[in-house]
């Protein structure tokens, strides 16, 4: 009997699937939001929290958590202030530290950033797992004036804009929006160019810190003096040594004295910086960011309740028109209950359908948009069975379809056989 009424029911639905695809539509729709909104949701903290391990402390100018964070290791927004270079050999001098990655932002290249930093970069800095950084091709930079003028590419710039070995690269001063401000009269050669790391390194150049001081000693307040101009062939002759750096990622020689250093670096007389813990900082920036994911979340739902009220409705107003069919079972020996099986199961059915196809359309979408995505956001999604919380959203998509579906069932259910076969005019 069981058997026979999922047939039934499948028949049915197949003999209205012109109406019923349109629902099938909606819940797919539906379920590749809510499941969509998921998987970004964690493949945007994945990344976030794999783009540095290892590092204990990132030390810059006082300013917000959570704005030191995003632009010392994402690049994102910009620094209030500068550190000067005494406060980094401050760090260097400590007797916990054990290394610090000075960091100076500022310059660009099409959009990407230029990372000034030393050549201890490439062993100390770590990503996921505490994970090093490789080079694909070629070497690292090396400090000092006899690698002023090399850069180190992410796998990322290599890609998008074709760069190889030996390279010529023109940086620019600021985000590159005025052609005026690009550094021309210095040109880098690329030397060296990293394995992907699915981090902001991988769309970041890396140089030394003496190259940015090296682009900007003809400058001043942004802007280059002409008669001040110091060619690439005579900066030998001039002191390189960094005045100032954006930020300083510092590792300890052990964990237990991370809040003793960070203390004594918020106390620091000669100017005002602070210490954050990249962990804590991350955690403030979910709190910041959650109320967003839990509105996308919220408007994902309510798009399924909207796709749910639709296959409601069909069903009922299906009801009308299948009043007579629905007597003619019962005149054949199917009780009531069986009626309300059947339209369950025709209303898990459609909604089965709709959630099939709506992880299929995702999962689609992610092999086809994939490079597009990682282009535009940095985030690679990658294909792969939906995790648990996502499991969890199509598990509810589906209760919740097979429950819409008993209120029609219900109706079915209550129908006499007499008004089937005498329906009122």
């Amino acid at each position: 009997m069981n058997t026979a009424l999922f047939t039934l029911a499948l028949r049915s639905a197949w003999n209205r699937r012109g109406v019923l695809s349109l629902v099938v539509a909606s819940i797919a729709l539906s379920t590749l939001l809510l499941v969509g909104i998921e998987r970004i949701r964690h493949e945007v903290r994945d990344n976030f929290s794999q783009a540095v391990s290892g590092t204990d402390l990132i030390v810059g100018a006082r300013t917000g958590p959570v704005q030191l964070l995003l632009y010392a290791v994402f690049r994102i927004g910009s620094a209030t202030n500068n550190i000067s270079w005494q406060a980094v050999q401050m760090l260097d001098q400590h007797r916990a530290v054990a290394w610090t990655l000075p960091i100076a932002l500022g310059d660009s290249h099409r959009g990407f950033a230029v990372v000034g930093t030393r050549a201890a970069y490439f062993e100390r800095f770590r990503y996921g797992e505490k994970q090093a950084l490789e080079l694909a091709q070629g070497r690292a930079f090396v400090d000092g004036i006899g690698g002023v003028f090399d850069v180190v590419i992410g796998a990322e710039v290599a890609r998008r804009l074709g760069y190889t070995l030996g390279q010529r690269v023109v940086l620019s001063h600021g985000d590159g929006a005025i052609a005026a401000n690009d550094h021309a009269d210095k040109p880098f050669t690329v030397v060296g160019i990293l394995a992907a790391t699915g981090t902001p390194v991988d769309r970041s150049l890396h140089v030394s810190l003496e190259a940015i001081e090296a682009l900007h000693i003809d400058w001043q307040a942004g802007v280059p003096i002409a008669s001040q101009a110091v060619p690439a062939d005579q900066l030998a002759q001039h002191d390189l040594t960094p005045r100032s750096v954006t930020a300083v990622l510092v590792g300890l020689k052990t964990r237990a004295a991370v809040f003793s250093v960070q203390r004594q670096i918020a106390n620091h007389r000669a100017e005002p910086i602070m210490a954050v813990l990249p962990g804590v900082a991350l955690d403030e920036l979910w709190e910041v960011i959650g109320i967003g994911e839990r509105g996308l979340l919220a408007v994902g739902a309510l798009v399924s309740v909207v796709s749910l009220a639709g296959l409601v409705a069909v069903i009922l107003a299906g009801l009308a028109q299948r009043r007579r069919e629905l007597a003619i079972l019962r005149a054949v020996g199917c009780g009531p209950r069986a009626l309300l099986g059947l339209l369950a199961i025709e209303g898990a059915l459609v909604t089965l359908a709709g959630v099939a196809l709506g992880l299929l359309t995702g999962a689609l979408l992610l092999a086809l948009g994939a490079d597009l995505v990682q282009q535009h956001t940095g985030l690679r999604p990658g294909l792969g069975w939906p995790r648990a919380d996502e499991w969890r959203w199509v598990a509810a998509v589906l209760l919740g379809g097979w429950c819409a579906s008993l209120l029609p069932g219900w109706r079915a259910y209550r129908l006499s056989l007499a008004d089937g076969l005498s329906p009122r005019s």
